[in-house]
């Protein structure tokens, strides 16, 4: 069964008629990849805010949970989370004056922060974590199995592919 075309296809056409020579093949990949990013964060955003919360915020309840005592210093959540410390510290206070997460000096060592779930913290991020990935499932229904295995795999190929064109390039928040 072959796609229709998209809107991809119709850039990658238009760039055929004003210039032959250039080769924009690598579109028929990353313009698909944007696009599909575009939709997702689209749809997932919309998935928090109904369930009264943010990306971000969930981002940070989630890597606490992950945790095995749901507790971790900021430096390290900072590091999970793909976000810089000033970043995270907003994140974290609009967490705590929601009565999700809390915060508390190291005993012996006052420069380190930890950031632990609350118990509402932890209700909300399973609650959440359970509807946003049903979501991500009902977003694959169209895929089979195979072809979910297939494009994660080429997914990860794509990245291990940029790494070796671009060695110092780093994931940064979006």
């Amino acid at each position: 069964m072959r796609a229709q075309p998209d809107s991809v296809d119709q850039i990658i056409d238009s760039w055929a008629q004003v210039s032959p020579a250039l080769d924009v093949s690598a579109m028929h990949v990353f313009g698909r990849l944007h696009r599909a990013y575009l939709l997702y964060r689209q749809e997932i955003t919309a998935l928090f805010e109904e369930m009264g919360t943010s990306t971000s915020g969930f981002e940070v309840l989630a890597a606490l949970r992950r945790q095995p005592d749901q507790r971790a210093a900021a430096g390290q959540l900072a590091q999970s989370t793909l976000v810089t410390t000033g970043g995270l510290t907003l994140r974290v206070r609009r967490l705590e004056a929601e009565g999700l997460v809390s915060r508390s000096r190291d005993t012996r060592d006052n420069r380190v922060v930890y950031v632990q779930l609350t118990a509402k913290g932890r209700q909300v991020v399973d609650r959440v974590a359970e509807a946003h990935f049903a979501n991500l499932g009902h977003l694959l229904d169209q895929m089979s199995a195979t072809e979910r295995t297939s494009l994660a795999k080429g997914l990860n190929k794509l990245e291990q592919s940029i790494r070796k064109a671009v060695p110092d390039a780093q994931v940064r928040e979006a």
